[in-house]
């Protein structure tokens, strides 16, 4: 182990099981899980599909029995024979966070979803959890995976091809020219092990327009660690462009009626919103991937129209084009590998998603249920709770100067416990006034958001 994990991530979940070597479980193959979420607001049900095997693990081979943050459903593994946890992974779906809208009160619906589980080598009992709210389990599937199953599909590797941008934080060049000084023309295999795997995949570019993804995905990589505290971790992450060629330029506009045929089926209008750009199509997203080593995944739409999401160990997607493509990668992000939650709030949602009763697995809000297993050790002494907002921050619409700009950053550098987050303006709290969390006007993440970004870096990369 590279550090001992902060108090924030001393709430990792350890399911009573000891520590086990990963090669007395698994065989270092992948195998994909692909299940449907179906149901409405009150109602979930989980459906097998189909598995998979593909020829690499990328994940974790460490503390396989352990989890960083709770999220919204877990994946487990169990030994078949003896009953014991060998392997979880937590996770949230676009499924339940559509069933917080208006539309899941009166309409059943289907999601996909996908799984990379590291390919056990005797039979296992995969068990599927999807909890509400209140953390209570809604929804569970158990089923058996025995790896000599005739019907368990070999993937063939994606058609697409795939190039490194970064291997360890070092940037790669597609020819022996070094563009900037920084690249290194590197055919060494990439550390998949000590490493987070980010693939990012290419969607709305054309054949003509490959150059174009190339480059952009540089640019991905730039704004990424060119944020703390990426910026010191970058040696952790590999980072592979993934081709994927679009017979159209552009994705989906449903509310200007303009459908694009495009690889991972993006649009934008989810759930009636125009700027939300997701896909529902998860299965077809990972057949994209087949071959490629990765734990998370980043979308990379061709468009200059603002747009994105990020679903915590899931994926990202974000648009390549518009002015805030930098802070609006980072934020969303955040969410899809730091599990941050969203820090503004606007009191219009159908449901409220924070109950008073139960403390938010999001590291970076509270409802103050549990608040000494979130950032209590941060707070300054004698700090107020909740903490009144410092008067003196400008309003990041009206910042006119440098002066004033300086004053909103360093906003985001005082700990505290300000009123307002997770869409709601009582009862939810965060833990700065201003950060990337909350806006896209100030260049930094809080203490509290960087901690946890390092706290699950860590986890995931040390041995």
């Amino acid at each position: 182990m590279k550090k001992i994990l902060p108090i924030l991530l001393l709430t990792v979940l350890v399911m009573g099981v000891k520590a086990q070597t990963f090669d007395e479980y698994f065989d270092g193959r992948n195998l994909r899980l692909d299940y449907i979420l179906a149901g409405d607001s009150m109602e979930q049900a989980i459906y097998f599909e189909q598995a998979y095997v593909t020829t690499q693990w990328a994940g974790r081979r460490a503390r396989l029995a352990e989890t960083p943050l709770r999220g919204n459903g877990q994946v487990r593994l169990y030994d078949h024979d003896t009953g014991k946890l060998i392997y979880t992974h937590t996770f949230s779906t676009l499924f339940q966070e559509w069933q917080a809208t208006e539309e899941a009160t009166h309409v059943k619906k289907a999601f996909q979803t996908s799984f990379n589980v590291p390919m056990p080598r005797k039979a296992v009992d995969v068990s599927v959890v999807l909890t509400d709210f209140h953390a209570n389990t809604a929804a569970q599937l158990t089923h058996t995976i025995n790896p000599d199953d005739i019907l368990i599909r070999k993937l063939s590797k994606s058609t697409f091809p795939h190039y490194y941008i970064c291997k360890g934080g070092k940037f790669i060049s597609r020819s022996s020219d070094s563009l900037d000084g920084r690249e290194v023309s590197d055919d060494k295999e990439p550390d998949i092990v000590r490493c987070i795997d980010l693939a990012v995949v290419a969607e709305g570019y054309t054949r003509q327009q490959m150059d174009k993804f190339y480059a952009d995905c540089r640019r991905l990589a730039d704004a990424l660690f060119a944020h703390e505290p990426f910026t010191s971790m970058k040696d952790r992450f590999n980072i592979v462009a993934v081709a994927a060629e679009s017979p159209q330029s552009g994705t989906s506009v449903p509310h200007q009626k303009i459908w694009n045929a495009t690889p991972a089926n993006t649009h934008y209008d989810t759930f009636y919103t125009n700027r939300y750009l997701m896909t529902q199509d998860m299965h077809r997203l990972y057949n994209l991937l087949a071959g490629v080593p990765f734990e998370h995944v980043i979308v990379l739409v061709n468009s200059d129209t603002y747009g994105g999401g990020g679903i915590y160990n899931q994926l990202t997607v974000t648009t390549s084009d518009h002015p805030t493509f930098n802070q609006v990668l980072v934020h969303e992000f955040g969410h899809a590998y730091g599990g941050l939650g969203d820090e503004y709030f606007y009191d219009d949602g159908y449901t409220t998603m924070y109950p008073a009763d139960t403390e938010p697995w999001e590291p970076n809000l509270t409802t103050l249920k549990d608040f000494k297993s979130k950032w209590a050790d941060m707070l300054p002494p004698g700090t107020a709770i909740p903490t009144p907002a410092d008067k003196s921050v400008p309003n990041y619409r009206l910042v006119r100067n440098d002066s004033e700009r300086q004053r909103l950053n360093a906003a985001t550098q005082r700990v505290g416990v300000f009123e307002g987050g997770g869409y709601q303006s009582k009862g939810v709290y965060r833990p700065a006034q201003e950060c990337r969390m909350k806006i896209n006007e100030v260049e930094n993440f809080c203490p509290v958001c960087s901690r946890a970004i390092r706290s699950i870096t860590d986890f995931y990369t040390s041995e």
